[in-house]
């Protein structure tokens, strides 16, 4: 489902980060952009609304893999009362860091391709987001002879890639008991 008024979301979410910024005590300038144009290569990511920063304290964002940059993007989907499967309409980036990202997982993905198919052995990846994951999924999305699996809950769901041919134990069914 589209943001419908995405102007207005964008004003939301200018007016979060004012107060964050400001009230932060950060350095940091930000523009946002709604529709922005689809990146080259990407064709997949269709952000409604991308938010990127600059400035002095540009490199907070970016410690710890992004962290911070990411807990932005969170609230500002929080704001906008997004559900998670709409994770996708924003996006907030600084200094072309998702990009980097994305290429790092695409490459990691092609990296454990290569080791599933010299081992026959599945390789788990660490704990990611949806959105990480996600890339992981689609970046191996052609290999006939691989299925990839997303495993775990929580902050510790992860991607598996599989040999096509590899059995996996079918999920542990939760047993359900009545509530006393």
């Amino acid at each position: 489902m589209p943001i419908i008024d995405k102007v207005a979301a964008a004003k939301q979410i200018g007016e979060f980060l004012q107060a964050v910024i400001s009230n932060g005590g950060f350095k940091l300038k930000y523009r946002i952009t709604v529709d922005p144009p689809i990146a080259q290569n990407r064709e997949w990511e269709h952000p409604e609304i991308l938010v990127e920063f600059a400035g002095p304290d540009s490199a907070l964002l970016l410690e710890r893999g992004g962290e911070l940059l990411r807990s932005f993007e969170l609230l500002a989907s929080e704001i906008l009362h997004l559900q998670g499967n709409e994770h996708e309409k924003i996006w907030f980036d600084c200094k072309n860091f998702r990009a980097m990202r994305i290429d790092e997982l695409q490459t990691a993905a092609r990296v454990a391709a290569e080791q599933v198919r010299r081992t026959s052995e599945p390789y788990r990846f660490g704990p990611m987001s949806s959105r990480e994951r996600r890339i992981v999924h689609l970046a191996l999305r052609e290999e006939k002879d691989l299925r990839t699996e997303s495993d775990g809950e929580g902050g510790r769901r992860s991607v598996v890639v599989y040999p096509g041919s590899y059995k996996t134990a079918a999920p542990a069914r939760r047993e359900r008991r009545p509530i006393s």
